[in-house]
């Protein structure tokens, strides 16, 4: 639902200054904007819906409202039966809102103001909003958003469903949900994370032939993607050998757990990792042995059973069934003394949230829950602004943050990533350990922990998505693995 788009991801304010410089420095009229978008979704809903005859137009008091108009005129010129549903004061309207309702008008359209119901349409059109909502909406925004989700009807939204916050992607009260967004100039943050992706549906892009060099001196989230995978992890030489491969600790796999490290090793080996060792109960190891003997498995009951363990590591991935116990807190405190790169996961990071630590060689994997607990807050006011919170733990705690969830995001020194893969099978048990291995696997392999961070997360939203071909409900955390084997050697 997102090929074919841009890897760049925009505020609400840098669209306003692309709008600004496409009108004044590359002189494209406002209305001759507008009216670009209007006939790009306008085709959009033709293409997405080629038997809809009639169109129910929802228009607000911006100038998101006068795409909506334009859009209405065009539909009653190509022969549509139209309902332009008004949510402002005709009289109040400005500028080319103004311009595109005069000229519904003179095409023979005929707006009418809401009156608590939605007309009967094959389609209906959200041009209530637009980028500029900062506050829960309410009254009869609140009212029409209810009806049009209640409708089950088709929905195009313009530019970004009406009630989304267009650079967080939380849903601000109520919001539209669309099943096809047409979006202009830049695509919006908040499309692609958070409650984006439940809201904005299918994504069309159309940048309505406002130069590339307007984009100058913004900073842009890049949104990753899989065909730049290939840089980063090319052919190997053919006298390769696994010492040039990286050897990989992991630790974790406390009394009832032992299949977290289990998974978070093997994922490690499937993205190429040379060696991985695994520092887990006693209980354990046998069973870990016979069932994949290619993981060497170490019972651990103290802290000083890790030394010998260390000194032989490149890299460190600790949390997968580490346990909230005093044995998964000893440990960590153990592997926070070494100089070795980590990826701190899970309960790990549980611990770490009443730690002080703070490094530049580690990356962090909290799910939203345990972002909370890093920054002292509640889970869902790391959903209200995940950019924020990935960027306050990568500033508090070093290193790189990795947010997951809708919309994964990697914050680094680079700036912040999001990813725009996997499914909502992927929200099972073990999933996170094998995203852990992944991350390590591929930093053991010499990549930057950023690169290792941006590479993994891409590579195992990627592969569950493939492994979700055959359907999202029952997936399983290990059904990733041939998939990571296939794109990690692209």
């Amino acid at each position: 639902m997102y090929s074919h788009l841009p890897n760049t991801l925009y505020t609400a304010a840098d669209l306003r200054e692309l709008d600004r410089r496409a009108i004044q420095d590359y002189g494209i009229a406002g209305y001759e904007l507008m009216t670009r978008a209007a006939t790009a979704a306008f085709d959009d809903l033709r293409d997405r819906w080629p038997d809809a005859g009639s169109v129910a137009v929802l228009c607000g008091p911006g100038n998101n409202g006068g795409d909506g108009y334009v859009l209405a005129r065009l539909a009653v010129n190509a022969g549509f039966a139209v309902t332009v549903l008004e949510f402002a004061d005709p009289e109040r309207l400005r500028g080319d809102a103004a311009t595109a309702r005069s000229d519904y008008l003179a095409a023979g359209g005929r707006p009418q103001p809401w009156s608590g119901a939605l007309a009967d349409a094959d389609v209906i059109v959200d041009a209530l909003l637009g980028t500029g909502l900062e506050r829960p909406l309410e009254g009869v925004f609140t009212e029409a958003i209810a009806h049009v989700n209640a409708s089950r009807r088709p929905v195009l939204a313009l530019d970004v469903p009406s009630g989304l916050h267009a650079d967080t992607g939380a849903v601000l009260g109520q919001a539209v949900r669309a099943e096809l967004t047409s979006t202009f100039i830049g695509l919006k943050r908040g499309l692609f994370t958070a409650d984006g992706p439940d809201h904005g549906g299918d994504i069309r892009f159309h940048d309505l032939d406002v130069p590339a060099e307007a984009n100058a001196g913004l900073v842009p989230v890049e949104r990753l993607d899989i065909s730049q995978i290939a840089h980063h992890l090319r052919r190997r030489s053919r006298a390769a050998h696994k010492g040039l491969h990286g050897h990989l600790l992991v630790i974790g796999g406390d009394h009832g757990m032992g299949g977290a490290a289990r998974m978070a090793g093997e994922a490690a080996l499937r993205v190429g990792a040379g060696l991985v060792s695994l520092a887990i109960r006693p209980a354990y190891t046998a069973a870990i042995t016979a069932a994949r003997p290619e993981l060497m498995c170490h019972g651990i009951e103290r802290p000083s059973d890790l030394e010998p363990l260390l000194q032989r590591a490149s890299v460190v991935a600790i949390g997968p069934g580490l346990g909230r116990g005093d044995w998964g807190r000893d440990l960590l405190a153990q592997v926070l003394e070494t100089g070795l790169p980590l990826v701190v996961d899970a309960d790990a990071l549980i611990a770490l949230a009443d730690e002080s630590a703070r490094r530049d060689d580690w990356v962090l994997t909290p799910h939203p829950g345990e972002a909370a607990r890093l920054l002292g807050t509640t889970t869902t006011a790391i959903q209200q602004d995940r950019f924020a919170a990935a960027t306050a733990i990568r500033e508090r705690f070093g290193g790189v943050c990795v947010l997951k969830g809708t919309g994964t995001l990697v914050a680094g020194p680079g700036g912040v990533a999001l990813c725009p893969a996997g499914n909502p099978g992927m929200a099972s048990g073990g999933m996170g350990d094998v995203l852990t291995g992944v991350v390590a696997g591929l930093l053991a392999q010499h990549l930057s922990i950023e690169t290792a961070a941006r590479v993994g997360v891409t590579l195992h939203a990627t592969a569950g998505d493939r492994a979700a071909a055959e359907g999202e409900r029952g997936l399983l955390a290990g059904d990733l693995f041939c998939w990571l084997r296939r794109l990690a050697n692209p």
